[in-house]
């Protein structure tokens, strides 16, 4: 067993100050360190340097392993022309990313803090990278097709990497379910795996881009082109409504929402869906800012994700972090600083319903050690200064076993 003490401490909620962690696989206990010291003597005792914070490893729910090759092969700035460019160089970037590849993400995720993933994935070919990853993996499988008559090659497609998936299942690999959006998964397809599979944890895109929203709300916009010329497709497969409507009586991880509007923000929250935001994601695909105001007033859960390498410069979530706190401008700071590191710790736990994310009892020992440049005055900046300094950690712990 190991005890930790710390200056500061972040138990996935609050701030604490003169405060320690006992674990072996999981966290025994959480109190003062010399209490701690007393009830378990022969643990090793590691007191840490007061400008770091002991805190939970980070969760990212929400990113793409398969175009991690990609540098400056894919164009920014509107959905539309990234969308082109990403069919145009697809199988160039996937087969530049083998194995080297997926694991120089994983180790560069690992490096930042990050002790929990969601790996979404539309070809499978990360799996194995992802099993042999250090971290805790959500895996989703990802259903994407709309043509009606492609239904039943499409799920079989899906179901092979999906029970390829379940093959590799443990308490670090959970297979998992991906719906890529509802302009480009036939409703006939959804509904087939969510009658199969709909027990398994669930993500998908929705209301993205104001293309999409066009799309998908009137038939209209830049899309109109595109699955005219593409695949012959002459109306969007279903409404925004429609397909919230069939993903109701699951708890399901709804990606970006920047464009959701109040009917459908208010049937996520009341289907107990959570919305992971991808900040960084949404300003270089230009799709504009999510409602994070209106998102809290409903008391939808939110998340942050980095989505990847196709739609971001790194993995880094304190690197998605800094970029929430300028985007949300007119956030307090003290309070957005707070809430996004919920959303990365405990929040994210939540929603993927894994028992790490809080530094409390019973919980797996997924802790991370991040440094600071000074011993921070005030306890309420803390956070914030995390934030905005933090770049790599100092020490990762996943189960008990020390990895940075």
């Amino acid at each position: 067993m190991k005890i930790v003490a710390a200056k500061w401490l972040f138990d996935g909620e609050t701030v604490q100050s003169d405060r320690a962690v006992a674990f072996d696989e999981k966290i025994v206990a959480l109190g003062a360190p010399e209490e701690l010291k007393a009830e378990y003597p022969n643990a090793k005792f590691f007191e840490l340097d007061s400008r770091t914070v002991l805190m939970p490893g980070l969760v990212n729910p929400h990113v793409h392993l398969e175009f991690g090759a990609n540098t400056t092969h894919l164009k920014f700035g509107d959905f539309m022309q990234w969308l082109e460019s990403v069919i145009a160089h697809r199988d160039e970037l996937t087969e530049a990313c083998k194995a080297g590849c997926y694991k120089r993400q994983i180790d560069a995720m690992l490096a930042s803090g990050t002790t929990t993933f969601g790996a979404v994935s539309s070809y499978g070919k990360e799996m194995r990278a992802c099993k042999a990853a250090p971290q805790r993996v959500v895996f989703f499988n990802e259903a994407i097709g709309s043509q009606p008559a492609a239904v039943d090659a499409l799920y079989a497609d899906f179901e092979l990497r999906l029970e390829e998936s379940r093959t590799m299942a443990s308490e670090r690999f959970i297979p998992a379910v991906a719906i890529h959006a509802p302009y480009s998964v036939h409703p006939v397809l959804i509904k087939k795996i969510l009658k199969n599979y709909g027990d398994l944890p669930l993500s998908a895109h929705f209301m993205e881009s104001p293309a999409e929203k066009a799309w998908l709300e009137r038939g209209e916009g830049p899309f109109k082109p595109f699955f005219e010329n593409f695949l012959k497709q002459t109306a969007p497969l279903c409404f925004p409504e429609e397909f919230l409507q069939l993903l109701k009586g699951k708890r399901a991880l709804l990606t970006h929402a920047v464009h959701a509007d109040e009917k459908q923000l208010r049937m996520i929250a009341e289907d107990g869906h959570t919305i992971t935001h991808c900040p960084r994601s949404n300003r270089l695909l230009g799709c504009g800012r999510m409602k994070l105001e209106k998102v809290e007033e409903l008391q939808i859960p939110w998340l942050l994700g980095t989505d990847g390498l196709s739609s971001n410069t790194s993995l880094s979530l304190w690197d998605e972090m800094r970029a929430a706190v300028m985007m949300h401008c007119n956030a307090e700071l003290e309070n957005i600083s707070l809430e996004l590191l919920k959303a990365v710790t405990s929040r994210a736990a939540d929603a993927l319903d894994l028992p790490v994310g809080r530094l409390e009892r019973g919980r797996w020992a997924d802790l991370i050690v991040a440094p600071l440049p000074d011993d921070p005055e005030s306890p309420g900046q803390l956070p914030l200064q995390l934030i905005l300094h933090t770049k790599r950690v100092e020490h990762l712990y996943i189960q008990g076993e020390k990895h940075v």
